[in-house]
C-alpha cells in the first residue's frame, strides 16, 4: 500500500453553526484547523521574510504551480529536493494546480481535452498545461498538498458551459489521481457547478467519488455577489464528507473567511493581506483602516492598540502615512507584517470560539465589526439627490435590455456601437496590446499609454482594472502612465451619474479625474492624467507613448483627429516599436496610416465587423498580421481611398506613400 504524509481529524463541530475544528497532519507541520495560508506566488510572500512568517505561527503556505513552472521551473526544484529547502521554509506547503491563473492570467488560451495550450509571460514560449504536468510540476516542487488541475470559468456563466467546464473537471481529476502515482504528497480533488446547485452537486458526486485527500470548492470568488457565494459554499460544504479537510480556494477577506467558517469550510488563501497593505490597507480589531488618509498625518497611536505585531508594537499611523505618502518600500511591509499577523490571530479566534462552543455569539460580534472603515473618523458621503436626468449636453444615455451605451444626441453615435462596451475594450485594445506581457517586462521602467478619446472612460478603467489584477497575483510590474484626451467631458459626468448601469466606474480613478484632472493609485504605480481640449492642441504636453488607444468619434464628427496632419504628428510622438489601436478598418484611415509613416495590420473583428486596425511604429509587428498586396489591389480599385476633404497635394502625397510603401516592397 502506497504512504501518503497526510492526515485529517475532525475533532468539534460547533454548536448553532456549521463551524468545525479538526487537526491536519503532513510531513512538515501539523495545523489547527480552520486555517489561513498566505499566498506565496512565486515561493514568496510579497515584501516579507521568512522568519516573520514563522513568528506568526502560519502552518502552511501556499505556492502557484502556473508560476513557479515558468520560472524557475521544475529541474530547479528537483535540483533542491523541493520548495522547502529552495525558500527556506520549514512547514508545509500547498500548490494550486494552475487552474485559476489560466482562467485570470491568459489571454491567448487554446483549451482542448489534451490541456490548455497558453503563453508564456516569461519569453514568449508555448506552453502545454495538462493534469499530468501539472501534477509532474508540482511532484517536483515537493508540496505537501497538491491540486487537481480544474477549469474555473467565470460567474455567473450559462448552464452549458457550466456543465462542460464542471464535466472537463471531472475527467482532468481522474487524470491527475493517476498521475500522482506512489508520491507521499497529499492530493486534493476541485468541485466546480458555478451558481447551480444541482451542478455543485452533480460536481461533487464526481469528485467526492475519487479518493483524494480532501475536496475544495473551487469558481468562486471569480465575479458573483457575495450573497450568492455565501449560497454555494454553504449548499456546498452540506454535502462534503465530513472526514475529510474542505479547501475554499480564493477567499478572502476576514469578513468572508468568517461567513464561511460559519457555513462549514477548514482552509482558505488569499493575497488580500498582502495586497491591500500595498494599497494602504489595515485589517483591525476595530475594522480597516486607510493609512493614507489625511486624517492620520498626525496620529500618535499604533494601527491597532490590542496587536501585538511588532509593527502596532514600533510605529504609529503618522509614521505609516509618511511611509506610503513618500512612496516607501517600508510602508508595504510594515503593514503586510500587521495584516498577516491579523488573520493568525484572527484564524486563532475562531478555533477557539468553536472549541468553547461560543462562535455562533463570536460569529454575530464580527460581522458588525469587520465590515466598518475607519471607525474612528468616518469618511463624509455627500447626499443623494432623489432623481438624476438621463440627459446631459449633448449626450444622453442608451438603455437596451443587454446593455448600456452612451450617444451623442447631435450626430447619432454610439460610443462602443458594436458591442458590449467592457468586451470591446477588452477584444479591440487590451487583448491586442499585450498589456499584461508588457508590464511584465523586467527591462520596462513604465508603460505610457495614450487615450485619445476618453469617453466613458472604458478603455482606460480596463487598463487599470487588468494592471490591478496582475498586481494581486503578486506579480512584478512597471509603472502604468496614462495619458487620456478629451475636448468634452459631459459623457464621463452623465455615465458616473448613473454608475450603477456602468460596473467600470466602481472606481475611486473616474470621480478623481474629474475633479482634480489626475489620479494615481495609493501605491504610485498607476498615474492617470486628463488633458482636456482638442487633441492636437494637447498633444504635446504627454510623454512620449508607447501604445495609443485610438478611439474618437467617427472622421464624420471628429474630421480633424483622423487627417493626415495630425495622424503624422502623431507618428512622431511614438517611440519605437509603439503600437496604435482603433476600431475603424475604413480604407481611407488605414490609407492615412500608412500615408504618415506606420505599418499597418489587421484587427481583431468586433462583433458585425471583420476587422480593426493596427498601427505600428518600427519594423518590429510582433504578431500582427500587416496589409499585404490583396489589400492593395482593393485600395487601387477603390473610390474612397482617401479622407473626404483632402487637398490635391494631399492626395497626391498618399498616391506615392500608399503605392511604395516600405510594407509592400
Amino acid at each position: 500500500m502506497i504512504r501518503r504524509d497526510f492526515s485529517f481529524q475532525l475533532e468539534k463541530v460547533g454548536k448553532d453553526t456549521a463551524a468545525r475544528c479538526g487537526t491536519m497532519k503532513t510531513a512538515h507541520s501539523i495545523a489547527k484547523t480552520p486555517i489561513f495560508m498566505p499566498v506565496a506566488t512565486h515561493a514568496a510572500i510579497r515584501a516579507q521574510k521568512i522568519d516573520q512568517l514563522l513568528q506568526m505561527e502560519f502552518p502552511v503556505l501556499l505556492a502557484n504551480t502556473y508560476h513557479l513552472l515558468l520560472q524557475p521551473g521544475p529541474k530547479i526544484f528537483e535540483k533542491f529536493g523541493g520548495i522547502h529547502r529552495f525558500m527556506k521554509w520549514p512547514r508545509s506547503v500547498l500548490t494550486d494546480s494552475g487552474g485559476f491563473q489560466l482562467f485570470s492570467l491568459s489571454r491567448h488560451i487554446r483549451l482542448e481535452e489534451t490541456g490548455a495550450e497558453f503563453t508564456s509571460y516569461r519569453n514568449g514560449a508555448k506552453v502545454l498545461l495538462t493534469p499530468e504536468t501539472s501534477i509532474a510540476t508540482q511532484r517536483s516542487i515537493f508540496s505537501d498538498i497538491m491540486m487537481a488541475l480544474d477549469v474555473c470559468i467565470e460567474a455567473p456563466s450559462d448552464r452549458s458551459n457550466t456543465l462542460a467546464a464542471l464535466e472537463r473537471t471531472s475527467r482532468w481529476a481522474k487524470r491527475s489521481f493517476e498521475a500522482r502515482g506512489d508520491s507521499p504528497q497529499a492530493l486534493f480533488g476541485i468541485v466546480q457547478g458555478g451558481c447551480f446547485p444541482d451542478l455543485r452537486k452533480m460536481s461533487l458526486d464526481q469528485i467526492a467519488s475519487i479518493d483524494f485527500e480532501g475536496l475544495a470548492i473551487g469558481g468562486v470568488a471569480v465575479g458573483e455577489e457575495i450573497s450568492i457565494r455565501n449560497d454555494i459554499v454553504a449548499y456546498t460544504a452540506e454535502l462534503l464528507p465530513t472526514d475529510k479537510p474542505r479547501y475554499l480556494m480564493g477567499v478572502g477577506t476576514p469578513l468572508d473567511i468568517l461567513e464561511s467558517v460559519h457555513r462549514g469550510m477548514d482552509m482558505f488563501d488569499c493575497i488580500i493581506p498582502t495586497a491591500y497593505a500595498q494599497q494602504g490597507l489595515a485589517f483591525t480589531s476595530h475594522g480597516r483602516v486607510k493609512v493614507l488618509r489625511s486624517v492620520y498625518a498626525e496620529s500618535e497611536s499604533p494601527l491597532d492598540s490590542e496587536c501585538l505585531c511588532s509593527t502596532c508594537q514600533e510605529y504609529s499611523r503618522a509614521y505609516l502615512h509618511h511611509l506610503f505618502k513618500a512612496g516607501e518600500f517600508l510602508g508595504q511591509t510594515l503593514l503586510g507584517i500587521h495584516n498577516l499577523h491579523f488573520y493568525s490571530t484572527f484564524l486563532q479566534s475562531i478555533r477557539t470560539r468553536i472549541e468553547e462552543d461560543t462562535f455562533a455569539e463570536y460569529y454575530r460580534e464580527q460581522r458588525e465589526i469587520l465590515g466598518e472603515v475607519d471607525r474612528d473618523h468616518p469618511a463624509r458621503h455627500p447626499k443623494r439627490k432623489s432623481r438624476k436626468s438621463e440627459q446631459l449636453g449633448d449626450y444622453e444615455i442608451l438603455r437596451t435590455q443587454s446593455k448600456n451605451r452612451i450617444r451623442q444626441i447631435s450626430s447619432g453615435e454610439i460610443m462602443h456601437s458594436v458591442s458590449d462596451p467592457w468586451e470591446e475594450a477588452q477584444l479591440i485594445y487590451l487583448s491586442q496590446a499585450r498589456l499584461r506581457e508588457r508590464l511584465l517586462e523586467s527591462d520596462r521602467k513604465e508603460f505610457q499609454l495614450w487615450d485619445v478619446g476618453l469617453g466613458a472612460a472604458t478603455n482606460v478603467m480596463a487598463a487599470i482594472r487588468e494592471y490591478e489584477s496582475l498586481r494581486n497575483e503578486g506579480l512584478s510590474l512597471c509603472p502604468l502612465v496614462i495619458w487620456s484626451f478629451e475636448r468634452d467631458l459631459d459623457p464621463l459626468r452623465l455615465s458616473l451619474r448613473h454608475a450603477e448601469l456602468f460596473r467600470w466606474l466602481w472606481h475611486p480613478g473616474p470621480s478623481q479625474i474629474l475633479k482634480e484632472g489626475s489620479w494615481s493609485s495609493e501605491t504610485g504605480d498607476i498615474r492617470w492624467n486628463l488633458l482636456e481640449g482638442e487633441f492636437q492642441n494637447r498633444m504635446d504636453e504627454a510623454e512620449t507613448a508607447d501604445c495609443v488607444f485610438f478611439d474618437p468619434f467617427s472622421s464624420k464628427v471628429d474630421t480633424e483627429l483622423w487627417s493626415l496632419g495630425l495622424i503624422t504628428r502623431l507618428h512622431e510622438r511614438l517611440r519605437p516599436g509603439a503600437e496604435l489601436f482603433t476600431y475603424s478598418a475604413s480604407t481611407a484611415v488605414r490609407s492615412t496610416l500608412l500615408s504618415a509613416g506606420f505599418l499597418v495590420a489587421k484587427g481583431v473583428g468586433s462583433g458585425p465587423k471583420e476587422e480593426t486596425t493596427v498601427a505600428i511604429r518600427s519594423e518590429s509587428h510582433s504578431n500582427h498580421a500587416l496589409l499585404d498586396h490583396t489589400w492593395l489591389g482593393r485600395w487601387e480599385r477603390s473610390d474612397r481611398r482617401y479622407p473626404e476633404g483632402c487637398s490635391d497635394l494631399e492626395i497626391e502625397r498618399m498616391e506615392q506613400a500608399v503605392r511604395f510603401h516600405r510594407q509592400f516592397r
